[in-house]
């Protein structure tokens, strides 16, 4: 290079940009630079292969508007580039081109903003690769393939027989795109492709036509169950792990199969009801394969009613909130509320948000229902206010998308200003969805958020990935255990364990925990022991409009003591016999020592109490109808092991009995006819057993909270010492930048501590002073005492003239610490 240089009498720099423009010129992917400058985007330079891409010849392409170039449908379209470039972002996407003599050409596209040496984007450059041709077709929905299809359809009209559509996509390929970057997407579909083609092994033709998008066409299908198989191989076959860029890569597709003539009669409905097929295979949750039916279209329209009228109540204001209160299980109040949307149509009626709420994810308006929810919210939180009653911490649901909103914080923000209502009021719930796409966004929106007071919820956890390192990446105020695990939390084992780990998980990071849908008592009672901190479902409240809820904000609501985590419980005794009389003799017996007792005249009677009820001490008859003593207390036990469980009986089956013993179904065995004051005392002393189990359970629930209320200190403090960190890290980048520009400021510049000791001296001032050398750490007045008397006594900003080595400069004093903390004087020196 060095020679080349020397040989062609040009300097390096020059060379190297001819070089590279050559380079551009002869390149065989198409090269196009236009200004960033809307609304033209006029385009500046194009390479000889972007012209040969556009059928045009030399420099037709000079002065055109990009986003004005003939891309047809099927490809990225005109809004999708127009939004890249107003955004000023990277685009990879496929576009199909028309040219002048009517062909249309596929391709590659890649759109970069350039910027300059400040950062600002004033071009973009677009570079296409032309797809090659090979055993995948890449073509686009609306161009090739119903081409293909209506080749097919005729084929099987002229032959008396049946063509099938199968159509697929890769589930969630975004996120695996955004993981993999760019080229890792690419090689990954490549790979993909690759792949489906050598399954189909010729017994179907093969077209991508989308970015994740495929389709088979079988021109003879023979059964259905003949179909369904094969697609079951395909499904096998590319779900196997990809090995891209030294990841392995797992995948799921969802498949959607329509036939011919059975499910339609032309190319366009057999494409149309193939997607619809799709569509379910994917709002199943992915991974599925289904056929098409009539059905499919019926709810294809009640979903297109459903997203015309959303779209129409949330711009006409016809959706209400409804609130459901959140109890905390230490201090026995209300801890917050859920703002939940409820929708009435005029015509469809009540509109459940399992239905709509899907669908406006995929419509898109999720965006503006989420607007309204946060918007209504804090409206009602501002109404609330000024009528009075005092305020509750709101939580709202943030979908993925709305999360993403660039302008989150600073929307949110504007909304909280108009209402005047504190940031510290709002909580925002996410699910663990949003997390999983790891963007710096996401990281960067969390901690903005919370800068501000808004605390974050993470909601459903233990439904999808339920990662440890989220729970320490980000500084979640809760997390919600999912309802579906606390359904038969007590009784179902797997469950509670579930439960307690996420609890016990939770607390030791300082994170709250919620659990929802809490309808029993039994369910509540297992939440307490296990130290959850607060619940939220029918047991204390469904959710409620404002008026409602404004009621029970002033009235409160309050967790019976027995359910409240740090309240010593009524004392409560069941009784348990077929024989009225007894029941009614031991009942009258054990009123005077206070106790609550309750009666059942058998096991099953017993065991539906116990369902509902929470119970101390069992005291139960052993031959009864239909279930023994034993056995009921056998099942007793599972349904509320901490109970003090006793048999009463006039009738001995040793056995049975030592077994029960045992096996802990039973404490105690005690024999019929009875003697009063010595069954109280047995009955005490069950007692006496069960609040010391009691006591212990109480003392180890406080030594739980405290270490809890630990975590959370200690969590507090590692978030302020992070800060406190990162702005010790900022001050001195800021403090090197600030010393490097004094350093090459062409100005002589001095800086003196408080007492007059020379502590900076600039690359300026050494050449002034290089015969004074060495300054630093010498008093101004010894050092340079002319330039010292002549300054010392001004004022700040104020300049004097002094002489040095027969040169005039003036001298510029400057007092530091007025925007800073930084103390002491900066004298500057100019020349006359």
């Amino acid at each position: 290079m060095d020679a080349l240089a020397k040989d062609c009498s040009v300097d390096l720099p020059l060379l190297a940009h001819r070089l590279r423009i050559s380079a551009l010129d002869h390149s065989a992917h198409g090269v196009v630079v236009f200004s960033a400058a809307p609304p033209r985007f006029r385009i500046v330079y194009a390479n000889q292969a972007a012209s040969r891409m556009a059928g045009v010849t030399g420099d037709d392409l000079l002065g055109q508007d990009f986003p004005h170039l003939p891309f047809v449908a099927g490809g990225a379209s005109a809004a999708e580039i127009g939004a890249a470039l107003a955004e000023q972002r990277r685009l990879g996407t496929v576009v199909c081109q028309r040219r002048p003599d009517g062909t249309l050409l596929s391709s590659q596209l890649l759109l970069a903003p350039l910027r300059d040496r400040n950062g600002v984007v004033k071009y973009f450059a677009a570079i296409q690769a032309q797809v090659a041709p090979n055993h995948v077709s890449m073509i686009h929905a609306g161009g090739q393939l119903l081409q293909q299809l209506d080749a097919a359809i005729c084929a099987a009209a002229l032959n008396g027989k049946g063509a099938s559509l199968v159509v697929f996509d890769i589930d969630r390929f975004k996120q695996v795109n955004h993981l993999l970057g760019y080229e890792g997407g690419d090689a990954l579909l490549d790979a993909f492709a690759d792949r489906v083609s050598r399954v189909s092994n010729g017994k179907a033709h093969v077209l991508h036509y989308g970015v994740d998008e495929f389709a088979l066409i079988y021109d003879e299908t023979g059964d259905k169950d003949a179909l369904m198989r094969h697609c079951r191989d395909l499904v096998q076959a590319v779900t196997l792990p990809f090995q891209i860029a030294s990841q392995q890569i797992e995948l799921s597709v969802s498949v959607g199969i329509a036939r011919y003539p059975d499910d339609a009669e032309n190319a366009e409905s057999l494409l149309r009801h193939a997607h619809l097929a799709l569509l379910h295979a994917k709002d199943s949750g992915g991974g599925a394969t289904h056929f098409f039916s009539p059905e499919l279209l019926h709810d294809f329209d009640t979903r297109r009613r459903i997203e015309t009228s959303l779209r129409q109540a949330i711009a006409n204001n016809n959706l209400r909130l409804h609130y459901q209160p959140i109890v905390d299980l230490q201090t026995g109040g209300i801890a917050g509320l859920e703002a939940l949307v409820r929708w009435t149509d005029d015509v469809l009626g009540p509109v459940s948000p399992a239905l709509f709420i899907p669908i406006a994810e995929q419509s898109g308006l999720i965006d503006d229902l989420g607007w309204w929810v946060i918007r209504q919210a804090c409206n009602d939180m501002r109404t609330w206010r000024d009528a009075g009653v005092a305020p509750a911490r709101v939580a709202v649901n943030i979908s993925p998308r709305q999360f993403l909103h660039g302008q989150l914080v600073d929307e949110v923000s504007d909304i909280l200003a108009e209402n005047d209502i504190p940031p510290n009021l709002l909580l925002f719930e996410i699910t663990e969805t949003v997390l999983m796409l790891d963007t710096p966004l996401v990281d960067a929106t969390i901690k903005r958020l919370a800068s501000m007071g808004i605390d974050i919820i993470l909601d459903d956890f233990g439904t999808g990935y339920s990662s440890l390192a989220y729970l320490k990446r980000y500084h979640f105020a809760k997390v919600k255990i999912d309802r579906s695990f606390i359904e038969n939390v007590s009784t179902d084992r797997e469950n509670a364990a579930i439960a307690n780990a996420i609890i016990a998980m939770a607390h030791s990071m300082g994170i709250r925990v919620v659990a929802e849908g809490v309808e029993t008592e039994q369910q509540c009672e297992f939440l307490r022991r296990h130290m959850c901190d607060e619940i939220q479902g029918y047991l204390f409240g469904t959710a409620l409009p404002p008026d409602a809820i404004s009621q029970i904000l002033v009235a409160g609501i309050q967790v019976p003591e027995h359910l409240q985590r740090d309240k010593t419980p009524t004392r409560t005794l069941l009784l348990v016999d077929d024989e009225p009389n007894i029941l009614s003799a031991l009942k009258r017996l054990f009123r005077r020592d206070g106790y609550e007792v309750l009666t059942a005249n058998g096991g099953q009677e017993g065991l539906d109490i116990l369902a509902s009820r929470k119970v101390d001490v069992i005291l139960s008859d052993q031959r009864m109808p239909g279930m023994t003593g034993v056995e009921f207390l056998s099942q007793a036990r599972e349904i509320q092991p901490d109970t003090v469980r006793m048999v009463l009986s006039g009738y001995t089956e040793l056995q049975t009995v030592t077994d029960a013993v045992n096996r802990g179904a039973i404490y105690k065995f005690l024999t019929k006819p009875w003697e009063d004051e010595q069954l109280r005392g047995h009955i005490a002393e069950a007692f006496q057993r069960k609040e010391m189990s009691d006591e212990n359970e109480r003392l180890n629930l406080q030594v739980r909270t405290a270490n809890f209320e630990l975590a959370v200190a200690n969590r507090k403090l590692e978030a302020l010492l992070q800060e406190r960190e990162q702005r010790i890290t900022d001050d001195e980048i800021t403090l090197g930048i600030v010393h490097e520009v004094l350093q090459r400021v062409p100005v002589p510049v001095l800086g003196l501590d408080e007492d007059g000791v020379i502590a900076f001296v600039n690359c300026a001032a050494r050449q002034l002073f290089h015969a004074r050398e060495p300054l630093l750490g010498m008093n101004a007045g010894t050092a340079l005492p002319e330039a010292f008397a002549a300054v010392h006594a001004l004022g700040d900003g104020q300049s004097a003239v002094v002489r040095l080595d027969d040169c005039a400069y003036r001298a510029t004093i400057h007092f530091m610490g007025r925007e800073s903390q930084s103390r002491g004087t900066l004298i500057s020196f100019t020349n006359m």
